[in-house]
């Protein structure tokens, strides 16, 4: 056998070991018992979310576009991807088939409600987002602009610069405003929005602003959540607003947004529980934005979500007390 069909044998092979590797390091650290809630909950919550799309059959092609955008907004900020491109030179088609393993089960579903074109889609154009380019090579910044945010608030600056957050969120709220005797509508806004904001606190910043920040493990974490949580609540409280003036009425706007809130604050404490790797960080997002949106009808969602946000903030004050005394 040649050098060269020997390296692209084994380039192949390399890959596959490396991504079981990192997968197997994920689900120790997350914890078996843990994993199997969150999958029984999300079975329970996939089937009824199907049973949902049955009766709605053009709500089926909402489907791809939004997990299309989910997977290319993780896709375009992988850190791995130069060592990758080190390890296979040429490993999008590697890419397109891990990402098609990840919509998968979503198509499957789709299947199981007859939208075989919806099926089709969601696994196309899942495979497609492994031949977009990484963001900073795409969106290279020729000047600085000013942010309306504080400093403090790091992630809002860089993530809202990077997901172009900024010029999604007036034509959300316009689209809100449009349909707004729709409450699908204003649901539907406040999702995307809600990945937009998740994907913020997506990419861990240096060790070394964690010791400028010159705080106890408690005090950190309880910033990083005020400034997270009242930044995400008032560039959402429009869409609540208009969806308490709906017909869904105020009290349902308290609910839904009382929901997006505890989520998106689940979503920080998950940066720091899984800090500095940035792939634990996104997976374990990923993992916990699934559960809580599709579980959270089901009657063991509430006490599952409340032992998750005690081993989150846990495992988050274990994580930095130990990198705060190093």
């Amino acid at each position: 056998m040649s050098h060269s069909a020997q390296s692209q044998w084994l380039a192949p092979r390399a890959y596959l070991a490396l991504r079981l590797r990192l997968l197997g390091r994920l689900l120790r650290e997350i914890g078996w018992w843990r994993l199997a809630l969150a999958g029984a909950l999300m079975g329970l919550g996939l089937l009824q979310t199907l049973e949902t799309l049955r009766g709605h059959p053009a709500w089926c092609w909402l489907v791809p576009p939004l997990l299309g955008w989910s997977v290319s907004a993780a896709h375009r900020r992988r850190e791995d991807a130069q060592f990758l491109t080190s390890l296979v030179p040429d490993c999008r088609p590697w890419l397109a088939a891990e990402y098609g393993l990840l919509a998968l089960p979503v198509a499957l579903g789709l299947l199981a409600v007859r939208a075989p074109g919806a099926a089709g889609l969601t696994l196309g154009l899942a495979a497609l987002v492994a031949w977009l380019p990484p963001a900073r090579a795409a969106a290279a910044i020729r000047h600085r602009w000013r942010s309306p945010f504080r400093s403090e608030a790091f992630e809002w600056v860089g993530g809202m610069r990077a997901t172009k957050g900024l010029w999604l969120w007036p034509l959300l709220l316009g689209l809100v405003a449009w349909q707004r005797a729709v409450p699908l509508a204003q649901v539907l806004a406040l999702l995307v929005w809600l990945l937009v904001v998740a994907a913020c606190y997506g990419t861990p910043e240096p060790t070394t602003m964690l010791a400028l920040a010159a705080r106890t493990p408690r005090q950190f974490l309880r910033r990083r959540l005020r400034l997270g949580l009242g930044y995400a609540a008032l560039t959402a409280a429009p869409f609540w607003a208009v969806l308490g003036l709906g017909s869904a009425g105020w009290g349902a706007a308290l609910a839904v947004a009382l929901f997006w809130l505890g989520l998106l604050g689940l979503v920080i404490l998950c940066k720091y529980a899984f800090y500095p790797n940035a792939s634990h960080i996104r997976s374990t997002q990923g993992l916990l934005l699934a559960v809580g949106l599709l579980g959270a009808w089901h009657p063991a969602y509430p006490p599952f979500m409340l032992a998750a946000a005690g081993g989150l903030v846990w495992q988050s004050q274990r994580r930095l007390r130990a990198l705060l005394a190093d």
